[in-house]
């Protein structure tokens, strides 16, 4: 909600501060990304969600396992003028810096070693690994987010079967709607020719 901060509201909101440092007390309208970027000692990996900020529990072997698989698959055939990056914000408008997993973005839209961020125009496409404390955030807030901001390929990656394998669900945007339309659920292998030719043995991470 917007308004403005009382007397009395930044009075306790000061109090909380200095009781507690080491809790970021929000603005009365929420953090904007400018301010999420200047934030000091947050914990790694947390994220700018609708004006709040969102930290990361620990994560399990699997999370870890399926983001290496797809990194290197994603690397084997990148072409030139484009990058694959993990774990880094997508600015996604005034009140939204999600960090996906894995990003495909343009070439150009690196600018340095350090860079803490892309703009959404420059991302081709966005993974997110669902974890059990991100479910809602990663199946349901996230990709509707993404494709409000125009990036074109979405994939949604769960663990599944006895052998606790990864099940890459891809996604492209429908452009008029402004939403994602599946393209394909995929168990053993991920084989595509969008964003670029990508050929992946899912079950290769048995041997990771």
């Amino acid at each position: 909600m917007g308004g403005t901060m009382t007397a009395e509201a930044q009075s306790e909101a000061s109090q909380l501060r200095r009781a507690n440092p080491e809790w970021p007390v929000p603005p009365p309208d929420g953090y904007t990304v400018d301010d999420f970027f200047t934030l000091d000692d947050l914990p790694p990996h947390t994220e700018l969600i609708d004006g709040s900020l969102v930290f990361v529990s620990p994560q399990r072997d699997f999370h870890t396992l399926a983001m290496y698989l797809l990194e290197q698959g994603l690397r084997q055939h990148v072409p030139n003028d484009l990058r694959v990056r993990r774990e880094m914000a997508i600015v996604l408008g005034k009140r939204n810096a999600p960090e996906p997993d894995l990003v495909v973005v343009k070439a150009e839209a690196i600018k340095g070693r350090r860079q803490t961020r892309y703009e959404a125009a420059d991302v081709l496409l966005a993974v997110e690994v669902v974890s059990p404390d991100s479910e809602d955030r990663d199946r349901d807030t996230k990709p509707h987010k993404y494709a409000a901001a125009g990036i074109q390929h979405f994939w949604l990656v769960e663990m599944t079967g006895e052998n606790d394998r990864p099940m890459v669900i891809t996604y492209e945007l429908d452009p008029v709607n402004k939403t994602y339309v599946s393209t394909g659920v995929h168990h053993d292998r991920l084989k595509l020719s969008a964003p670029y030719d990508i050929d992946i043995d899912l079950t290769s991470i048995d041997e990771l």
